[in-house]
């Protein structure tokens, strides 16, 4: 019997697509479209980012079809930058005419809940607290809990994508604008304070899977060699040495992935360092799974 499900998670920075049956993946893709590109703090969606934005969804609503999900059953959500930006209602109105995809904009507190519950989700940990990261487009989440129960969530508004064009840009970067961009990362984890000292650490999304993916020697993207794999922090402060040192062009070489992830990865990278810096944590545990996989299974 056929209980397929198919959950689209829209980010600043990527659009994903899960379709499950039971809890066999059917389909599992994603794409960096940078939908909050050129948003900055507070700001409406560029044309040229909802138009590649609303043609990929175009094409998740037809594949979702094509495997016997009609897109009025999918549940697709936006996070971060839809919560941030001025035009996202109608941009969503538009996307409801276009596809047939309702789409919610989720509240911070829903996307914690939702990135736990699939960041989580076949991961070996040991008993006890468990810290999970995610460093979105728009901002960086930090969720902290045990088994199925969230005890404290923090979301620092320190986004890849956000930081990346405050800071650095995308072109060679200037190592006193990195320093800048360290310095609000380091502010902004100043005033973390978790209630219970975490046993294990998870990192979720396309900075921490894409560093693993490096580090691992991968030539083409393997999520179960991924999932469960460690990301640790003398990896971490290597990939910030040579993300600095290369140009855009040997940014993309050096990662094999598109432009557009390549040039967040450095300021995802100092993130991702940080927080294990903040935290008295070694390394953290690599996760393929999160927000996608918690709708599936809600």
């Amino acid at each position: 019997m056929s209980a397929l499900n198919a959950a689209i998670d829209i980010g600043s920075n990527s659009i994903l697509l899960l379709i499950v049956d039971g809890e066999r993946v059917v389909h599992d893709e994603a794409r960096v479209i940078g939908l909050g590109k050129g948003m900055g703090d507070r700001g409406v969606f560029r044309p040229d980012r909802m138009e590649a934005a609303l043609a990929t969804l175009r094409d998740y609503a037809a594949k979702a079809q094509e495997l016997g999900v009609p897109a009025a059953e999918v549940r697709a959500v936006a996070t971060s930058a839809s919560r941030r930006a001025l035009n996202a209602t109608t941009f969503y109105a538009n996307v409801l005419k276009a596809t047939g995809l309702r789409v919610q904009v989720i509240s911070g507190d829903e996307e914690a809940r939702l990135t736990w519950k699939g960041g989580i989700s076949g991961m070996d940990v040991a008993p006890g607290p468990v810290l999970l990261i995610d460093p979105g487009g728009g901002s960086t989440e930090v969720i902290l809990g045990e088994g199925g129960h969230i005890h404290q969530r923090v979301s620092l508004e320190i986004g890849t994508v956000r930081l990346t064009e405050k800071h650095i840009g995308y072109g060679n970067v200037d190592p006193a604008a990195l320093a800048r961009a360290r310095a609000e990362i380091d502010a902004a984890f100043a005033t973390l304070r978790l209630d219970v000292s975490p046993r294990t650490a998870i990192a979720v999304a396309g900075t921490a899977t894409t560093l693993a993916a490096n580090s691992l020697g991968l030539a083409a993207y393997d999520p179960l060699a991924i999932h469960n794999s460690v990301l640790s922090a003398g990896a971490l402060r290597t990939w910030i040495d040579r993300l600095l040192a290369a140009d855009p062009e040997e940014r993309r070489r050096v990662v094999g992935v598109s432009t557009d992830r390549a040039d967040t990865l450095l300021i995802g990278a100092c993130i991702l360092l940080r927080g294990l810096e903040a935290t008295r944590r070694q390394a953290w545990r690599v996760s393929d799974r999160g927000l996608r996989y918690g709708i599936v299974s809600v």
